[in-house]
């Protein structure tokens, strides 16, 4: 009964979710209804002691991420950036190549640092228009940017600044850049085998005679995309390579600076406790957060009298879209945590414990949370605090260095994290004006793609030893 109830809750916001309601909303009362009837007398404890603990105690650490990402992609897009980038990629990839110029724009965007939830905003124009001059069917779209900016370059490709991978660092003590054959070969079949899959979803509607789609029943479409004035493609990109090599160099830089730890005394007056900060956990978040704020500077250094004209309403908008991303993300981490401390978790820990392997046993921990989390730094998060010195422990008893298990979590997490009440589905099926019903079934096929390359990567690393 108490698995049927852990069940029920995360059945109930994949409902809601489905159905259109916010998660920032529902999360609280799915994971505090699976307390009622667990045990009553714990809803008052767990809400404040451990939903609200977990969810602020996760925007402390990663909400500056959030906003920096928001307002860079911002800055990029009113500078005009993000249109030149399309362009040179449409350009040189062809524009009949639709699908394959919005993965690699979005694939350029969020290897560059830029937000998920921005990527979403920015592409979506210039992918309905080149579909619709393709022919290719609409609903193809969200699977399309979701093979791009949610997969590959979220948290495969060695360096991405994108928190899902970014967070490992943290428990295990390694950098962004950790494992990197293995993370561009699970890169490389994850592109290849999503393109793959697409292109067979084109194919399939275009021998049905299914175009564009029917203009009466479309929703949210953008003005055609007309052209303009653009900046030099080499100087649009030029904030994007600041973000990598700066991400790279902070990296590196932040720990000799200083050192495994730093404190301060935060006030003169009295007999405060001095602020002791564990640098090693944090390196990798400040690096990041660095990187965000020179990108930023070198949008503005080019583009500043474009960028500062709509700058104001801009910031308002990015603000808010970090703000609902962060929260969306940290309502999750605190569902998770809360389920997590049920009774009926146990029955799904103890399976998940049953499995020998090391890396396979990680990998299953990390997808199956974020899973039911609906959240893949979420579930990560609460996967990592829970398990990760068994993890550690497990690495040096088989000699497996703990960059390998850095790359599986961060891989993991971007696997089965994608179920309908996720934040990041729900917004691009928001944006796009498309239904779960009408497009939810690409984003899942490219999802167990994603799942796939994860034991790919295993299995390359037990038959060669490369990392």
């Amino acid at each position: 009964m108490d698995f049927v109830i852990v069940l029920a809750a995360l059945c109930f916001l994949m409902y809601v979710a489905y159905r259109g309601h916010s998660v920032i909303l529902f999360a609280p009362v799915a994971a505090l209804g699976a307390v009622l009837l667990t045990d009553p007398s714990l809803v008052a404890p767990m809400f404040t002691g451990l939903f609200m603990d977990k969810m602020v105690g996760f925007l402390k650490l990663y909400f500056p991420v959030f906003l920096l990402g928001a307002v860079f992609g911002k800055v990029i897009e009113l500078s005009g950036f993000s249109k030149s980038i399309v362009a040179a990629t449409i350009k040189v990839v062809g524009a009949q190549r639709a699908i394959l110029s919005i993965v690699l724009v979005c694939a350029l965007l969020t290897y560059g640092g830029v937000s998920l939830f921005v990527v979403v905003f920015a592409v979506y124009p210039f992918a309905a228009e080149l579909f619709r001059q393709a022919g290719i069917p609409k609903r193809l779209i969200p699977g399309t940017i979701a093979l791009g900016a949610f997969t590959f370059t979220m948290d495969a490709l060695p360096g991405t600044p994108q928190i899902q991978n970014i967070i490992p660092s943290s428990f295990f003590g390694t950098d962004a850049w950790a494992a990197p054959w293995l993370g561009t070969i699970g890169a490389v079949f994850i592109l290849i085998a999503g393109m793959a899959y697409l292109d067979w979803r084109r194919r399939v509607a275009q021998r049905n005679g299914e175009g564009y789609g029917d203009e009466a029943s479309l929703r949210n479409e953008p003005a055609a995309f007309t052209g303009g004035k653009l900046a030099n493609p080499l100087v649009a990109i030029a904030p994007l390579v600041v973000v990598g090599v700066a991400n790279k160099l902070l990296t590196t830089w932040i720990p000799q600076w200083y050192g495994d730890s730093h404190s301060f005394v935060p006030a003169v007056i009295g007999n405060p406790a001095p602020v002791v900060q564990e640098v090693q956990k944090i390196a990798a978040i400040w690096a990041v957060e660095g990187a965000l704020l020179l990108g930023i500077a070198c949008v503005l250094a080019f583009a500043w009298k474009t960028v500062t004209a709509g700058f104001t309403e801009g910031s308002k908008s990015a603000i808010g879209g970090a703000l609902l991303a962060g929260m969306n993300t940290a309502s999750e981490y605190g569902f998770g945590a809360v389920i997590a401390a049920l009774p009926g978790f146990l029955v799904v820990a103890s399976a998940l414990a049953a499995i020998p392997n090391p890396l396979v046993n990680e990998a299953i921990t990390v997808t199956a949370l974020a899973g039911i989390t609906g959240s893949a730094s979420g579930g990560m998060g609460i996967a990592l605090a829970a398990m990760s010195e068994t993890f550690i422990a497990n690495a040096q008893a088989a000699g497996i260095p703990l960059e390998v298990f850095h790359r599986i979590a961060s891989m993991a997490s971007g696997g089965m994290d994608t179920l309908p009440h996720n934040g990041a589905v729900i917004t691009l099926l928001a944006v796009t004006g498309l239904t779960h019903r009408q497009a939810y079934k690409d984003i899942f096929a490219i999802t167990l793609v994603k799942t796939l390359a994860v034991f790919v990567v295993i299995g390359v690393f037990y038959a060669t030893g490369i990392v």
